[in-house]
């Protein structure tokens, strides 16, 4: 009995396997649904005869090239026969000669319509491969044809990159999903969005780490977060952050062609790390006579890039600190600073 479930699932599967009908077109026939318990239901003597009759209409206009009229029909068969087996045909036809007129917005619409009123139908990963083709070229830039004919003069980046957010959610398993996602960074990157664009690629490596992408995503996101670095002397979050991607990207893909890069990368953030521990231990050490915490911050810098120029130059800065610690024990007190400053 424990089984019992497992069985009655398999039933259900069955039982809509041999219920779905194939649709298929001949020119010496026309629209046939053939197998299936449910191809009566679609056929002429089964009551099906006016969506045929409107299918067949649709795709002689579709061979004559009349491709909008063509369309038109087709979405005229979903309308008015919404519980047919042909609507979903009818659907995935019309959003494929609207991609081919570039109505792209239309387009995606019926595709759309077939992923979510007929999720069994057999074109499903030929509608999210081709949802992404849409999305796709209007984040790179394709106008809308209004009616098919006459460009949009506005670009369309931001239903692009809608329609990847909806490709994640239509095939969250599918190898688009994390091409969605990169494109969805690279389209937030180009318009100055680069919060937005960090959250996709941050997504990416998460859902996706074994995703062919996932070294790349870990290089931009490493490099996005160096673009906001301004300079040892100011908050070093970013600096951190970026470091912890490029050690990331070092460690989990050693082979791969960008590491030089990378370690670079990770390097630059490293000396801008360390500069900024060397500025703080400045502080204390000339502004404040705190030999203790100067020595701290020069050690650091030391730790965090050992063999750079700026550990050079906390090393020197420690032994400045031991001479001036020694003269002040020895002059019984801290140097005197002058006008307050030194």
């Amino acid at each position: 009995m424990k089984n019992f479930p497992l069985r009655l699932a398999a039933a259900f599967l069955a039982l809509a396997l041999a219920a779905r009908a194939d649709l298929v077109w001949t020119p010496e026939n026309g629209w046939r649904a053939e197998g299936g318990v449910l191809a009566p239901l679609v056929a002429p003597e089964g009551g099906g005869s006016k969506a045929l009759d409107l299918m067949n209409e649709a795709r002689a206009a579709e061979e004559k090239g009349s491709l909008a009229t063509a369309a038109s029909i087709y979405e005229r068969v979903a309308k008015k026969y919404p519980r047919s087996e042909l609507a979903g045909e009818a659907l995935f036809r019309a959003g494929s000669l609207r991609l081919d007129r570039r109505q792209y917005i239309t387009a995606f619409e019926r595709f759309q319509d077939v992923v979510a009123l007929h999720p069994d139908t057999p074109h499903y990963d030929r509608i999210i491969g081709r949802q992404y083709d849409i999305s796709t070229s209007l984040i790179d830039g394709a106008h809308n044809r209004w009616w098919g004919l006459i460009p949009s003069p506005f670009p369309a980046r931001g239903e692009g990159i809608n329609y990847a957010e909806t490709i994640l959610k239509n095939a969250p398993h599918s190898d688009y999903a994390p091409l969605a996602l990169m494109n969805i960074a690279r389209a937030q990157q180009q318009d100055g969005k680069d919060e937005e664009a960090k959250d996709a690629l941050d997504r990416l490596i998460s859902n996706y780490p074994k995703s062919l992408l996932a070294p790349d995503a870990y290089l931009r996101l490493a490099q996005a977060y160096a673009a906001d670095v301004q300079g040892p002397s100011y908050d070093q979050g970013a600096t951190k952050q970026a470091m912890t991607y490029y050690d990331d990207f070092t460690i989990q893909f050693p082979s791969d062609p960008n590491l030089p890069a990378a370690v670079k990368g990770r390097d630059d953030m490293k000396t801008v790390l360390a500069q900024g521990k060397v500025e703080i231990g400045d502080f204390y050490f000339r502004k404040r006579d705190n030999f203790t915490a100067a020595r701290v911050l020069y050690n650091e810098a030391i730790t965090i890039h050992p063999d750079s120029d700026v550990a050079k130059i906390a090393r020197a800065r420690l032994a400045d600190v031991d001479a001036a610690e020694a003269k002040a024990k020895a002059g019984g007190g801290p140097r005197k600073k002058i006008l307050g400053l030194f």
